[in-house]
């Protein structure tokens, strides 16, 4: 990590077009937008939670490091799900791309824009599985307890699940 960098974890979700190019480019442009991805989860297929009926989503989890400050990168994160074509139309509703920051380095950050940790992270497998598969040892920063021990504590029990690419051609038949 470069001095003055923090790392940061970042969810990536999608249900509304091609979601694994989406998934793709995104990690382009966080890296071309002062986001320098260092590793990325796999891609997981996963369930609507607390949503309107639509399309499953393809999630993954980023760990990447930046110099910009907190409020700087969510309005960074917000201007590339914009240049995808998120548009907040229909509260929890199908997306082109949704960003989430789920970690500032150790920082606990409780304004009217911004809480880090994610108020949520605790309680979504499909952000808990892919954060677990790069960081499982990782230390929620005001619940005290790793990754791994909220993934297995978590109420949640949507589907989530890996993702495999279809064979060009083919109707991809894991979706529901």
């Amino acid at each position: 990590m470069l001095p003055g960098e923090k790392r940061v974890y970042i969810s990536l979700g999608s249900n509304v077009g091609d979601r694994a190019a989406t998934m793709q480019r995104t990690v382009v442009a966080m890296n071309a937008n002062g986001i320098r991805v260092v590793r990325r989860s796999a891609l997981y297929l996963t369930e609507p939670v607390e949503a309107p009926p639509q399309a499953w989503f393809l999630n993954a989890v980023v760990e990447a490091e930046t110099r910009w400050m907190p409020l700087q990168l969510l309005k960074t994160l917000a201007a590339i799900e914009r240049d995808f074509g998120r548009q907040r139309i229909v509260p929890r509703g199908p997306r082109t791309l949704d960003l989430d920051l789920l970690l500032f380095g150790t920082s606990v950050i409780d304004t009217p824009e911004l809480q880090v940790p994610h108020p949520r992270l605790a309680e979504r497998r499909f952000v808990l599985v892919p954060l677990a598969e790069l960081a499982p040892a990782l230390r929620h920063p005001t619940l005290g307890r790793s990754v791994s021990e909220l993934l297995a504590a978590t109420q949640d029990r949507s589907e989530v699940r890996l993702w495999r690419e279809p064979l060009h051609g083919t109707k991809e038949t894991a979706q529901r």
